[in-house]
């Protein structure tokens, strides 16, 4: 079972790590791109307005995605390589909290590196985007709030995914459209409003916490869908 998991990690590792440097690559250059146009800004005399730029929003819409490709790409193959349903649970686990953890550590750094150059410069008009503003923003908060946030969607996207590949496009269909229905019935009776306003108007670190753990319930579900899982997909 040890070694299975260990290769499942290895596996997944391999796997993305195409995907991965083709992401930073992309994020990065846009990141040097928009950090060369506030310093040319810096240079000017007029007035400028704060800058703002997000690191984690395309992380986030990245292990979205990666969630349900998982499912696709990733479980069938594992499947037909002898590896047990339990094992593909498991590993799938361990690896998308290692990626939410890495990830976030890894825009942590960058952040407080690029701030630091900021301040060096004397460039004070440049920020980052991060749900942490709600909060105190602390490298610790920003990597508690990233993994928790992308470790939910990683764990929402894969069981959507199973869902899609399990039942096609009829069952994952269905249970979108009653996802959809409950919230435009929510938006028209001002109760999901309500929620969204509570939430954000009383944030804090615990909020995050609570969210991990959704995601460690929901990616728990997600094993009565995988473990009879076949390697046939519904259309």
């Amino acid at each position: 079972m040890g070694r299975q998991i260990k290769g499942l990690l290895y596996f997944y590792g391999s796997d993305l790590r195409y995907s991965l440097t083709i992401f930073w690559t992309i994020l990065l250059s846009i990141l040097v791109v928009s950090l060369a146009f506030t310093y040319f800004l810096a240079g000017l005399d007029n007035d400028v307005t704060l800058f703002t730029f997000s690191l984690t929003g395309p992380m986030y819409v990245y292990c979205a995605i990666l969630g349900f490709l998982t499912v696709k790409d990733s479980v069938p193959f594992l499947i037909k390589m002898s590896a047990t349903r339990k094992n593909i649970f498991i590993g799938s686990g361990v690896f998308f909290l290692m990626l939410a953890l890495a990830m976030s550590l890894a825009a942590t750094g960058l952040q407080e590196i690029v701030m630091a150059l900021m301040n060096a410069t004397g460039i004070d008009f440049f920020s980052f985007l991060h749900p942490s503003y709600f909060l105190n923003d602390t490298w610790y908060t920003r990597v508690i709030a990233d993994t928790a946030i992308m470790f939910f969607f990683l764990a929402v996207m894969f069981m959507i995914g199973l869902l899609f590949y399990k039942y096609g496009i009829a069952g994952g269909g269905s249970f979108l459209g009653v996802l959809l229905l409950i919230g435009l019935l929510g938006i028209a009776q001002g109760w999901l409003i309500d929620f969204f306003i509570d939430v954000f108007t009383g944030i804090d670190l615990v909020f995050f916490y609570q969210l991990l753990g959704i995601g460690l319930v929901i990616y728990g579900i997600s094993f009565l869908f995988l473990r009879r899982i076949t390697t046939v997909k519904v259309k």
